[in-house]
């Protein structure tokens, strides 16, 4: 390897990252260091390297075998990205902005790409430890928890590297060290010199600290945790389910583990293909990385088995009691009249199941378990029921499917899963799941509880959304009303104020009622930033203002989409004599006034004119060296231009109109009758360009996604207004 012979960086622009890249490469730079110009690198051959990015990627080859620039051409693609990315952390007002976007990336990763730390994670760690007291008020305030728990757990050869390095340029030893390590006594927590890792303890178990769990998986082996995320393909994905599948990335992740997406299609009458591939749809979008895709239809054979062995086991028996009568005689603890039947008898009539004949229609098979317990899902519980429907993915080869309770921890136990997360509405049922098992003499699985997650305003029931689709009170499953994956990004939620708003719950077993505005207010932080800005005016009695002074011949100028993120593009903006304001502020303005005209300069209102009492038009001159801090009212303003295009404003609203449902209380009698207000308004032809699923503010009326964009001049651009975490006001 040829080494640097000479390095160079400028005084103000010390290149943190370089230097701990070149430590753990093993090159000594400091006794070379010169300064007065860009960072460079040079040779003995007499080539130079220039720009803090190329020494990184350079280094990062180096490290070939280290994996520091990735395994292959994506990751380093993806590794790149980020070297730019950091670039954002040094421009001021931006940094906490910054700072809660990688929060958010971090959420459900323990490093910035792929499983491996890297010289992203080199530069990024240097960008933060480089500010000094600004990044360590903010590790200590806890704000960004994900950001700062990747910060602590870089450790071994590679933490030391980097605190020599911010050590002696930064001048602040121990930047690279937990605030809590430097405490004594009992509220010191985990020993760090215990942890390697990713803030694993020795064992591999994931401590409550890092993960901020309330516990750790039980029994868990760093390794060989393997954890399944098993949705019913009766629908589409909603909020609840994510909770789920985002507890098992994460712990999955933790514990270097597998991850199993099984469908649980034991229910042929409500599932179909369809459901299937939109799953798998919101698991993508959910960043969910699984091993493999599998079905508990797959286990219908051994299944079969498993019920006839039980059956001549005496451990199961087959009842042709009518349901009603079954429900109520094992609420109140009575054996049914066929429990002793003989092996024969059940097998004769298991095979009239099997064959679909109307004799087997009138049966189900249940297992024979404590008709006594206390536990009612102990009482015998039903495993196989007759349905004549064809399977979506089999046909009609079956004539009975297993039930949830029967098969579930059958396919459990096969494919290897150490670890069932399951929410605790199935507390009482956990007890039958190990029972089941026992009699399948098959191998335990670990249950994990978390609890469910609740909406207010907001039915999670899929039978409930389903009525929803049929009768035709939503446009689909991915209706923007909707608490489906789709549902919520479509109205312009980011997956990471999702993932951030579930991870905060962590796997808490305290049952809460959730409110929106909570899942909205980390939306906005995390789109403010960076969406950029435009401007409507309602169609409806919008008022023309007559500048008098103002510009004989419409002139443009560029600005920026955003002020505070270039990346956010620039727009034209048209200056015109006649300029469209909103009805609503013309009515708030007096003769006299001044008022500020955004992204221009103030102007004094001298005459309002008005027909019939109402407002018909505005005259006024330009006072554009007036101050802006003294005007009560910032207008927004379209210029007189035919190039405007047309919006429809959508905004929406609960479903039903009560927080909670009480036990009995039927959601068709509160249904909310009004959900979806349209409202039709002109835009700068700027949104010409808008891309559907872009998110944008309008100035001084919200933040809206990109519903459908510009297709031609008689088409409006649909926006659908995004909730900023403050109150939702009725639209009734």
């Amino acid at each position: 390897m040829e080494k640097p012979t000479s390095v160079s960086f400028s005084g103000d622009q010390i290149p943190l990252s370089v230097l701990a890249a070149a430590r753990i490469a093993g090159i000594d730079l400091s006794t070379i260091l010169r300064t007065g110009s860009i960072p460079s690198f040079g040779f003995p051959s007499g080539s130079k390297l220039h720009g803090t990015n190329t020494l990184l990627r350079y280094l990062g080859h180096v490290l070939a075998s280290s994996n520091l620039y990735g395994q292959n051409a994506l990751e380093s693609g993806k590794i790149d990205e980020w070297l730019e990315c950091v670039l954002i952390f040094s421009s001021g007002s931006y940094f906490e902005s910054a700072c809660g976007l990688v929060d958010a990336h971090l959420a459900l990763r323990t490093f910035l790409v792929g499983y491996n730390f890297s010289i992203a994670d080199i530069a990024l760690w240097s960008a933060l430890a480089g500010t000094g007291q600004r990044w360590e008020s903010l590790r200590k305030s806890k704000k960004f928890q994900h950001l700062v728990r990747w910060f602590n757990s870089i450790t071994g050869e590679y933490n030391v590297a980097l605190n020599e390095v911010t050590g002696k340029y930064v001048g602040k030893r121990g930047l690279g060290k937990s605030p809590a390590s430097n405490t004594k006594g009992k509220d010191q927590g985990t020993n760090e010199a215990s942890k390697g890792k990713d803030g694993l303890s020795a064992n591999g178990a994931v401590t409550s600290k890092t993960a901020g769990f309330e516990v750790d998986l039980p029994g868990a082996e760093y390794g060989k945790v393997c954890l399944r995320f098993a949705p019913e393909p009766s629908g589409y994905l909603h909020i609840g389910h994510s909770k789920a599948a985002l507890l098992n990335q994460y712990f999955v992740q933790r514990y270097g583990g597998r991850l199993i997406i099984r469908f649980d299609d034991t229910n042929p009458s409500k599932e179909s293909n369809e459901f299937v591939e939109n799953v798998l749809k919101d698991v993508e979008t959910l960043n969910i990385k699984y091993d493999v895709v599998t079905y508990t239809s797959d286990y219908f054979p051994q299944l079969m088995e498993m019920a006839e062995r039980l059956i001549r086991e005496g451990k199961a028996y087959v009842d042709d009691t009518p349901r009603e009568q079954m429900q109520k005689e094992r609420m109140d603890g009575i054996e049914s009249k066929c429990r002793n039947n003989s092996v024969d008898e059940n097998m004769k009539l298991w095979k009239e199941m099997i064959a679909g004949s109307e004799r087997g229609k009138q049966c189900c098979l249940r297992g024979k378990l404590d008709m006594q317990d206390p536990n009612k899902s102990l009482r015998d519980p039903v495993y196989y029921r007759s349905n004549p429907d064809p399977h979506h993915r089999i046909g009609a080869k079956y004539k009975v499917y297993p039930t949830y309770d029967f098969a579930c921890p059958f396919v459990d136990s096969t494919e290897g899963v150490t670890h069932a997360l399951r929410s605790s509405e199935y507390h009482d049922r956990n007890a039958q799941y190990n029972r089941i098992l026992d009699d399948m003499g098959l191998r335990r699985v670990h249950i994990y509880e978390f609890s469910r997650l609740n909406m207010v305003y907001t039915l999670l029931s899929k039978r409930k959304l389903l009525w929803f689709v049929q009768n035709g009170k939503v446009d689909g499953w991915n209706d923007p009303r909707f608490p489906t994956v789709q549902g919520i990004v479509r109205r312009g939620l980011k997956i990471e104020a999702l993932i951030q708003f579930i991870l905060e719950q962590g796997a808490s077993k305290n049952l809460n009622l959730m409110e929106w505005e909570k899942l909205w207010t980390i939306n906005k932080k995390i789109i403010d930033p960076i969406c950029p800005r435009h401007t409507a005016v309602n169609e409806e009695r919008r008022v023309m203002f007559y500048l008098a002074d103002g510009p004989e011949e419409p002139f443009v100028r560029i600005l920026p989409r955003h002020k505070k993120y270039e990346g956010a593009g620039k727009k034209a903006t048209t200056y015109t004599k006649k300029i469209w304001i909103e009805y609503a502020d013309a009515s708030s303005i007096s003769e006299g006034e001044e008022v500020t005209l955004m992204d221009w300069g103030n102007a004094v209102v001298k005459e309002i004119k008005k027909e019939s009492g109402e407002i018909k038009e505005l005259v006024g001159v330009l006072h554009l060296e007036g101050s802006v801090k003294t005007t009560k009212l910032k207008l927004t303003w379209l210029p007189e231009s035919k190039e405007h295009v047309k919006l429809m404003l959508v905004e929406f609203d609960y479903l039903i109109k009560k927080k909670k449902l009480e036990e009995g209380e039927e959601f068709i009698d509160n249904l909310n009758p009004c959900t979806k207000k349209e409202t039709a308004a002109l835009g700068d032809s700027n949104m010409r360009n808008l891309k559907q699923g872009e998110i944008l503010q309008l100035e001084r009326k919200g933040y809206f996604r990109c519903d459908v964009p510009f297709i031609g001049p008689s088409k409006p651009i649909v926006l659908f207004a995004i909730p900023d975490g403050r109150q939702q006001a009725s639209l009734n």
